[in-house]
């Protein structure tokens, strides 16, 4: 098989908004199915069903496998077939493989033309599934996808993978996917739409038209469309992530941020903030407070002075992207705590971790990946630039060593999970420099005359340097002082800045 397969997903809109949702987010996020199948929903307009239908059927003749969800209703009809009805004849006219599920027993009471769809179902030969809920719909869905991948293509999951889909699927969280009329399209920060889906399509930002970004955010499971209202509205996934405040429908979307001068809470903290918005922003707010509230000794190596952190940055954001990530949204009345003390930075999240994660397990470094939330864990990798699902506590370990520091300690306080980075305490000097905040490496130090090295570090005592200053004080010519300089700025450590007299040259930072 070259490439992924279209699996067009086929159901009564209105009734089986949520199911269809989840279908949709189990074929993106499953990381065995994501790449192998995308998953198609045509989203129709009920004031002229007779174009919805050639729409549907245009995007259906672009797909390889047919999925029917059934439950009671019947659907919008164009002629004396509804529009799901017709979908189903034109994937056997195609003869494409049907995956077929059905939701309740036998005895549920369903209108008459959903009982004819389902005796001719019965004609036809197709196998089909029931299920109840979406935790069994999951199961079961996944279940019927690697057996056509295996059959058709000699495709399977390793061990692996198919023990790490079952335990998110037992562990997933019905709230992601609610289908909410809350938020309109309209109403959620485009901006940040924008950034998530460059970064998901590795696109620019100004590439992007808007309806890329609607498009982008539905295959996503962040906006869904009402058939009937004509609307796009934002699923709860979409407004935890997009909505301008999240905490005006979900009180529980907000971070806590405490900065205390001592080592213990006490009811007059230095610093406090309560950092609303979506939440990959929320994030960027949470790490830019424990920055103001934490030191920067500091620090002469080689060539270089630099300003170091207290902690290291991206362990922190990696504890708050999981604490965003995987907390529990059920629980309406707590919010995600961040507490900084003189001596260490406490993350606490709602929620114990999901089955069959341990606490003796993450300890140890010992576990496969389960999300509670996979649609927001997934977004929430493309914003923060983490590649690698899964092994975040990995991670934030061996940052926290390679800074100088004890690894993070993992517990669990009255219902929150935490996540406690010990700090130096009054011993800055264990803090390490990373080998990325180097600006002259000891490569580029090689390359260096001894005026030029005499030049840096006089630019990382006063800030800058200019050509009189190197005239004056290295006892060259104005010539010899210029070429110096014009090959530091070649060599990529220096920037020139100002005009004529005003002319001086400064230390270009590293990138981050």
């Amino acid at each position: 098989m070259s490439g992924k397969f279209n699996i067009f997903v086929s159901s009564v809109q209105k009734e089986l908004e949520d199911e269809r949702v989840i279908v949709q987010n189990l074929l993106s996020t499953d990381p065995f199915l994501s790449a192998h199948c995308s998953p198609v929903l045509y989203e129709f307009e009920p004031a002229s069903p007779d174009k919805a239908l050639a729409g549907c059927l245009k995007s259906l003749d672009c797909c390889q496998v047919y999925l029917l969800i059934v439950a009671s209703q019947y659907g919008t009809l164009v002629g004396k077939l509804s529009i799901t009805h017709a979908e189903y004849r034109r994937a056997k006219e195609k003869k494409l493989p049907v995956l077929a599920f059905i939701k309740g027993d036998r005895k549920a009471k369903r209108e008459e033309g959903t009982e004819a769809l389902l005796k001719e179902l019965d004609a036809d030969g197709p196998k089909y599934k029931r299920f109840g809920n979406v935790i069994e719909l999951q199961k079961e869905v996944r279940a019927a996808i690697v057996k056509l991948l295996k059959d058709e293509f000699g495709i399977t999951p390793s061990s692996d993978e198919n023990e790490i889909a079952q335990q998110t699927i037992e562990a997933t969280s019905k709230f992601e996917s609610q289908s909410l009329t809350r938020l309109h399209w309209s109403d959620l920060d485009h901006g940040v739409v924008r950034r998530l889906i460059a970064v998901a399509e590795g696109k620019a930002t100004e590439q992007l038209s808007t309806g890329d970004l609607l498009t982008g955010a539905s295959v996503r499971g962040l906006i869904w469309h009402d058939p009937q209202a004509g609307e796009h509205y934002a699923t709860a996934a979409g407004i935890v992530l997009l909505a301008k405040d999240p905490s005006a429908v979900f009180p529980q979307c907000r971070i806590l941020a405490d900065a205390y001068r001592g080592a213990e809470p006490d009811g007059n903290p230095g610093d406090h903030e309560d950092i609303r918005g979506p939440m990959p922003t929320a994030i960027d707010r949470a790490v830019a407070f424990i920055d103001r509230n934490t030191r920067h000794p500091m620090r002469v190596v080689g060539l270089n002075r630099l300003r170091l952190d207290e902690y290291p940055v991206e362990a922190l954001r990696e504890a708050l992207v999981n604490a965003v990530a995987h907390r529990q949204y059920e629980d309406a009345g707590r919010k995600i705590m961040l507490e900084v003390f003189s001596d260490r930075v406490v993350i606490s999240s709602p929620g114990l971790p999901p089955s069959p994660i341990t606490l003796a397990n993450l300890r140890k470094g010992k576990y496969r990946p389960c999300s509670r939330n996979p649609v927001l864990a997934q977004c929430l990798s493309y914003f923060h630039r983490i590649e690698e699902r899964g092994s975040g506590f990995r991670r934030m370990r061996d940052q926290m060593l390679n800074h100088g520091l004890d690894q993070p300690l993992l517990g669990t306080d009255t219902g929150y999970f935490q996540v406690t980075f010990p700090g130096p305490g009054e011993n800055l000097d264990r803090i390490r420099v990373p080998e990325t905040r180097l600006i002259v490496t000891p490569a580029l130090e090689a390359q260096l005359n001894g005026r030029q090295k005499k030049i840096i570090v006089q630019v990382t005592k006063a800030g800058h340097v200019t050509s009189g200053w190197c005239v004056r004080h290295l006892d060259v010519v104005k010539d010899t002082a210029h070429r110096d300089l014009v090959e530091l700025v070649g060599l990529g450590l220096l920037i020139r800045t100002g005009r004529g007299r005003n002319v001086a040259y400064r230390l270009k930072e590293p990138h981050a």
